[in-house]
């Protein structure tokens, strides 16, 4: 098998983001820009994979590093245009045998399948291959010059004539090279343009200069769509929910109104859930088969076990681990929480660094006092436990099996096995106090 080196370019400034945050580390689906696109190459087959950054990057380099710690990177100094950074990659494939890709960082909704074309055309015998797209509205973009089979060059507007403004047929970006070609050409690109760049795409007329065979292959416009700006970025990221909804929908989940309903990269939804309007998964979230996810709920590095019933308005944070059929109600918070078989927090509660054992009842406001400020500890209850309302419980703090505490209990010491526990003062009844209060204000009117 042929080995693979993708280049992911990735050293632009992004100023029309207007941000602070590098271009390539705004997200789309929860993951950084940058990051779909090393997927897509790794699901693609790359043996190596390299990416190049600017020189005040390192937060990219170390976000790609954060990835897959085998993923390599140069440094682009200036910003002297794609040809010129793949020539800072040079230690990447100057002594590479096989084929090159290269990407740009800004395409978030590149597949394998566009990647795996472009590998295939140079294995069929191409020395270098343009991957294109068809678009009726090519304002903008350079055209691909085809004559019988073979990409003569790729025309610019602004150099392009008349005749040739009518194609159609646009650069993506992506071009692949067979190593030994990419050697070949890459030192005789100039920058001797209007821009004064080193653009990679004059590596097409050197290779038919020197006989080689250049060929194209064709992808979908939205595997390719460059993201500059924030406009873009939210058309992104509409393409990206709208397919993740298809998916979900056509592997049998339930959406009961999927425009509302967003996604991250890693979601994973098993069939017969069914999922109410207005939810968002973000990153690290699995729910089994038969859960029922109810409107206004935020899930975030969570799992919902089978049968489990969520919300409305419920949030679960990272941590959270559900076991089957448990309930979190509405207005419940939980956050590095195991909860087991059966539990139910319905109500108006806060159940953080904490362990719930099966068929538990958390009662409606109760909360786990997990932090003294600087330190979090653990809450522990056992199976069959009964939280009555309104209960506050002092991590670290241990409830047994089968144990109840009271409603209104500040609980501070563990609670043995089937004891209750009443931790609250001791209710006072003042008889007519009430109308001397009352005879106290009209005093003051």
């Amino acid at each position: 098998m042929t080995d693979i080196l993708t280049i992911v370019l990735g050293a632009g400034e992004g100023t029309r983001m207007k941000s602070e945050t590098p271009k390539v580390l705004h997200k789309v689906g929860g993951r950084p820009m940058i990051g779909h696109v090393l997927a897509a190459c790794a699901a693609a087959g790359a043996t190596v994979r390299h990416v190049v950054v600017g020189p005040n990057h390192d937060h990219v380099r170390d976000y790609a590093k954060s990835v897959d710690s085998h993923i390599t990177s140069s440094i682009q100094a200036e910003r002297l245009g794609t040809g010129h950074a793949v020539m800072a990659a040079r230690e990447a494939w100057q002594d590479f045998q096989g084929n090159v890709i290269v990407l740009l960082a800004d395409a978030p909704l590149v597949s394998p399948d566009v990647i795996e074309d472009a590998i295939a055309s140079l294995n069929a015998g191409a020395d270098l291959t343009v991957v294109g797209f068809q678009t009726p509205e090519p304002f903008g973009y350079g055209r691909i010059l085809v004559e019988h089979g073979q990409v003569k060059a790729i025309r610019e507007e602004k150099d392009a004539t008349p005749s040739e403004r009518k194609i159609k047929f646009c650069n993506s970006g992506i071009i692949g090279f067979k190593a030994e070609c990419l050697r070949t050409v890459i030192d005789e690109i100039k920058n001797d343009n209007a821009q004064g760049e080193f653009l990679l795409t004059d590596a097409i007329e050197i290779a038919n200069a020197k006989g080689l065979k250049v060929r194209s292959v064709e992808c979908p416009f939205m595997t390719v769509l460059g993201i500059n700006d924030r406009g873009q970025l939210a058309e992104a990221e509409r393409i990206f929910q709208q397919a993740r909804r298809a998916h979900f929908m056509k592997e049998g989940v339930t959406l009961v109104a999927p425009e509302t309903v967003f996604f991250s990269y890693d979601t994973q939804i098993e069939n017969d859930v069914i999922v109410e309007p207005n939810v968002v998964f973000g990153p690290g979230v699995s729910i089994e088969k038969g859960a029922h996810i109810q409107a206004f709920s935020h899930l975030e590095g969570a799992h919902v076990g089978p049968a489990g019933q969520i919300g409305p308005y419920a949030r679960l944070r990272p941590g959270t681990n559900l076991a089957a059929g448990v309930k979190v109600g509405n207005f419940v918070e939980t956050k590095k929480a195991e909860i087991g078989e059966g539990a139910k927090l319905n109500h108006l509660s806060y159940i953080g660094d904490a362990k719930v054992g099966k068929a538990t009842n958390i009662g409606a406001g109760t909360i786990t006092c997990n932090y003294d400020g600087k330190n979090k500890f653990v809450t522990e209850i056992g199976d069959n436990a009964f939280i009555g309302s309104n209960s506050a419980l002092v991590a670290p703090v241990t409830i047994a099996d089968g144990a109840y505490v009271a409603s209104g209990s500040v609980v501070t010491e563990n609670v043995e096995k089937d004891a209750l526990a009443i931790g609250r003062a001791r209710q006072v009844n003042k008889e007519n106090y009430a109308t001397r209060i009352r005879a106290r204000w009209e005093d003051k009117n």
